[in-house]
């Protein structure tokens, strides 16, 4: 429900100020005339800036908003009247005061695409820009339902990368757990019994014991180190030096490296094929596309690729140069250009490397699990079999 401030008469004469809660203007309306007012003015009260409107929207329920964004628009439901109901239904709670700004902007002369574009953490450039290309062309109701549809690829894309990447450091994290546990509390106990025995202890088992005195000694100094290496790897990728040189890495790195190349081309695909199918001109496509790449390798490519077309030239010669596409993909975009259906085409490309991203997640699936359950018993098996051999030394010499 939004606010709305009004100035009036009752059926006295008397005149009267204050605020209602309605969904929309004319609701506000009826609200008065049932308390025997006669509105002269009303408006919708400004925003409590107080809640946080900067943040952040998951894609998934930017997907969601969308969707229904274009549903009541093909319904020919008014602007307004189309976001004072969504602004009810919503959920959360940063979108929610987005959208009931929006309105308001949009009832004070601005247009949608202005109006969304003063909440950037909210609508991306690329959602905007086709925003704008919609409503000049007076195909909104279009418009937001490709939106909807980039926006629940993106999202399913983004979830099977991040599946793939949650897997092997969820195991990681239990296997350091695991060997730290058998290090600080298990290994000292047969430390201890094998201290009392005086015996001659086997080279592996004095290796292991070694190791477990040095974590449990420098126990602090080694998660700190942990700690400041990560933050120092961080620091360090969000720099654009940084960036640029672990992306170069990643995209060399065996079987991730296929993973992470796949996913940057139907990212790149499906975003500068929605723009331009939207009728937004190929510089500011390409423009929003390195923005949102996801890759450094991939975007200054993109860069150079916006300058060889300010030269008159094609996209596909420099897309090349990049080392990311595929020659099948330049291929392709080259025929694109010549026959007029680059969109088209781009879309064409995207969809195949949906399930190109697909099956490179079950390829490092299917690699890591092996993998770790090999490291993971070689480590546990080590570190048990270290502390046994003493006991059948033992028990060989008893026999």
């Amino acid at each position: 429900m939004s606010k709305w401030l009004y100035k009036g008469k009752t059926a006295q004469g008397k005149e009267v100020g204050g605020e209602v809660e309605a969904s929309n203007k004319a609701d506000a309306e009826i609200l008065l005339r049932k308390k025997r007012i006669r509105a002269s003015s009303i408006k919708r009260k400004p925003m409590d800036w107080k809640v946080n409107i900067g943040g952040g929207v998951p894609l998934k329920v930017m997907a969601r908003f969308t969707r229904q964004f274009s549903a009541m628009t093909s319904a020919g439901l008014p602007l307004i009247q189309c976001l004072d109901i969504l602004s009810e239904q919503t959920e959360h709670e940063v979108l929610k005061q987005a959208i009931m700004q929006v309105a308001a902007d949009i009832q004070g002369g601005g247009t949608l695409a202005d109006s969304l574009s003063k909440h950037k953490k909210i609508f991306s450039e690329l959602y905007c820009q086709m925003i704008a290309a919609g409503e000049a062309g007076g195909i909104l109701d279009t418009i937001l339902l490709r939106l909807a549809e980039y926006q629940e690829k993106a999202d399913a894309l983004r979830r099977k990368i991040k599946g793939a990447m949650t897997y092997p450091v969820i195991v990681a994290i239990v296997a350091m757990a695991a060997v730290a546990i058998l290090m600080v509390f298990v290994v000292p106990i047969f430390a201890n019994m094998f201290t009392e025995g005086n015996a001659k202890l086997p080279l592996p088992t004095r290796i292991v014991m070694g190791i477990s005195e040095f974590i449990r000694g420098w126990i602090l100094v080694i998660i700190a180190g942990i700690g400041f290496g990560l933050f120092s790897f961080f620091r360090y990728y969000k720099t654009d030096k940084g960036k640029l040189k672990i992306d170069q890495i990643l995209l060399k790195t065996p079987v991730v490296g296929d993973l992470e190349r796949k996913s940057c081309i139907s990212r790149f695909t499906r975003t500068l094929g929605t723009l331009l199918n939207s009728g937004v001109s190929i510089i500011d496509a390409l423009q929003v596309t390195a923005k949102t790449s996801g890759n450094k390798v991939l975007e200054l490519g993109i860069y150079k690729t916006l300058e060889s077309i300010s030269g008159g030239q094609t996209i596909a010669d420099p897309l090349k140069a990049t080392g990311v596409f595929p020659p099948m993909v330049i291929q392709m975009i080259a025929v694109g250009e010549r026959t007029g259906g680059l969109s088209e085409m781009l879309i064409k490309i995207s969809d195949f490397y949906d399930d190109e991203v697909d099956a490179a997640v079950e390829a490092l699936t299917s690699m890591i699990e092996p993998l770790v359950i090999v490291v993971l018993g070689s480590i546990i098996g080590g570190v048990l079999v270290a502390m046994y051999l003493p006991m059948f030394e033992m028990a060989g010499t008893v026999g």
